[in-house]
């Protein structure tokens, strides 16, 4: 049996794939960036402050502990970053970097009974000085020992990556002041960054990974006996 097709039907079956294919092309779109939005979102809708540390290449001269605490205005005694000293099974000596790790779920944010204690949306774990009532609970509830009690302002303090710098387009003062790049600073969720191009081709380790934390420092060559 011959079934004969007028040429209004062929032309109104062409008309309706064409408008299906761009129904079709219009939801993929639509999906995309939804989907876009989402990543965004998660990661703060645009920086993600991260930092890099090269154990093999930090000698412990303390540079990056002094400029720290001249830039801050660090109390004498306490210290928003330091230097450990390990000593390896063959004589070997090792000197570790530590400091806030601002984590992507931040321990001591939960705890502050205040609000004092909070996290930005581009990742640093900052405090508000008029909310905070020295209570102490975020410095318990740190797995770092990255926070203490600064006698001088009556209230918590800690590494901030020196926020008053980055957002004026400098470095923070530790990495500035590192002699041998140990130090490396920048935004992670930049590809074209420095420490985006490290992370993408250098093996790392991170503080600590069991507590959930989810910290944002990275090591390279980080000895198994600072991990504590």
């Amino acid at each position: 049996m011959i079934v004969k097709v007028s040429k209004v039907t062929v032309l109104t079956q062409a008309i309706s794939r064409r408008e299906a294919i761009k129904t079709l092309a219009k939801s993929a779109v639509a999906l995309t960036v939804s989907l876009a939005a989402v990543k965004s979102e998660a990661s703060g809708g645009g920086r993600r402050w991260a930092m890099y540390f090269d154990v093999s290449k930090c000698y412990g001269c303390m540079a990056c502990v002094v400029a720290c605490a001249s830039e801050n205005n660090v109390p004498i005694g306490s210290f928003r970053t330091w230097i450990e000293r390990h000593v390896m099974g063959d004589g070997v000596i090792v000197f570790v970097p530590k400091q806030c790790n601002h984590c992507d779920n931040a321990p001591c944010v939960m705890p502050c009974p205040t609000g004092a204690t909070f996290k930005t949306k581009d990742g640093l774990v900052l405090m508000n000085d008029d909310l905070c009532i020295g209570c102490g609970a975020c410095i318990q509830a740190c797995p770092y020992g990255a926070r203490y009690f600064n006698p001088i302002k009556g209230v918590v303090d800690k590494c901030t990556f020196c926020n008053h710098r980055i957002y004026n387009g400098l470095l923070p003062a530790c990495v500035e002041a590192c002699p041998t790049g140990a130090r490396v600073f920048g935004d992670i969720n930049d590809p074209e960054s420095v420490i985006s191009k490290i992370l993408a081709k250098t093996p790392t380790q991170r503080l600590k990974l069991e507590t959930g934390a989810e910290p944002m420092i990275f090591y390279r060559d980080l000895p198994e006996v600072a991990n504590r």
